[in-house]
């Protein structure tokens, strides 16, 4: 397995010094090299170098950008932004199980807000090595009725800067955000923030709760279908699955306790979708923690894969290692 001195730390102290860190593990590299080729994809005028991204909650206000591409990411999601500054949900937000390779966050959405995000992604050299996409959120002081506009600023705001948009409703860990995902509720909500896409015709995608009914899924996909949604990243963290996990009860569970549910998902949404899938894409995230996980999710109908825990028991250079692996797939 190797030494993996960062699981030494305290969640917190490890969370908090990362983005410092990460630069630091790449500055004096060979560093700067491009992510590897595998399995490459070209997308709505986008070239994904290989299939496996970062998913959004790593990278939250864009400060490690150039050390992702050089550790070998195919595609990048920044985020959540939101609109203004704010500083997500006081102590302790973050938890992990090292045995059971789960865990646990409630860390609501801290942000630098738009205007300082947007200043380093444009200072980012150009073109890009890989995709770019913005997952972008509500401030929490924003009403649900009011939500929208907070969502449509992010989008005018961010236009130009990257190479698309994730909408998040699914985070559990801000009050009542998920009601957006709720099918009598999501029309709404939707209608005026899809009517505001960038007209650079980056694609806005959707993102989903790993906790949907099957009636609510299918109903979500209908109406986003509807309203041309350009894809889906599924799944967000888990307010379930803490079965011999001593985490609260609040909050979000993600790594391996969540593996077998979101590719479940990610199998019926491809089958609910069928020939409606047409040109949207499908990203699938959640409990992704070896190659041979990311080989599932692609055998099972993912266009692309995103981890975010692995990171965190694997280490950073897990997109290089699945890139060795992938050389071997046919």
């Amino acid at each position: 397995m190797g030494l993996k001195p960062w699981l030494w730390l305290s969640p917190s102290l490890a969370h908090k010094i990362s983005p410092a860190a990460l630069n630091s593990l790449t500055l004096f590299s060979k560093a700067r090299r491009t992510p590897p080729q595998w399995r490459s994809w070209d997308w709505r005028g986008l070239h994904f170098p290989n299939r496996l991204g970062l998913a959004g909650g790593v990278d939250k206000d864009a400060q490690n950008v150039e050390a992702w591409w050089a550790l070998g990411a195919g595609f990048l999601e920044v985020g959540t932004i939101t609109p203004k500054p704010q500083p997500g949900n006081p102590p302790p937000v973050v938890d992990r199980n090292v045995s059971k390779e789960a865990l646990w966050n409630r860390l609501g959405f801290p942000s630098h807000g738009v205007k300082k995000v947007k200043q380093r992604l444009l200072k980012l050299k150009r073109p890009f090595a890989a995709p770019v996409f913005a997952n972008i959120g509500k401030n929490a002081a924003t009403s649900l009725d009011d939500a929208d506009g907070d969502y449509i600023e992010l989008l005018r705001e961010l236009e130009g800067t990257v190479d698309g948009f994730v909408i998040n409703i699914s985070s559990p860990n801000t009050k009542g955000l998920r009601e957006l995902l709720k099918p009598d509720r999501l029309r709404a909500f939707l209608t005026p923030i899809l009517e505001a896409r960038p007209k650079s015709g980056a694609p806005v995608l959707l993102k989903l709760s790993p906790d949907l009914e099957d009636n609510e899924l299918a109903a979500v996909l209908d109406i986003s279908i509807d309203l041309n949604i350009d894809g889906w990243v599924l799944t967000n963290t888990s307010q379930g699955l803490r079965e011999g996990l001593d985490f609260p009860v609040d909050g979000g569970v993600s790594g391996r306790p969540l593996t077998s549910r979101s590719l479940e998902l990610l199998k019926r949404t491809v089958a609910l979708l069928g020939p409606r899938r047409e040109n949207r894409a499908v990203i699938s995230v959640g409990g992704v923690m070896s190659a041979e996980d990311v080989a599932a999710r692609l055998a099972a109908g993912a266009d692309l894969v995103q981890v975010y825990s692995a990171l965190i028991f694997e280490g950073p250079y897990f997109f290089r290692k699945v890139g060795k692996e992938a050389a071997r797939w046919q």
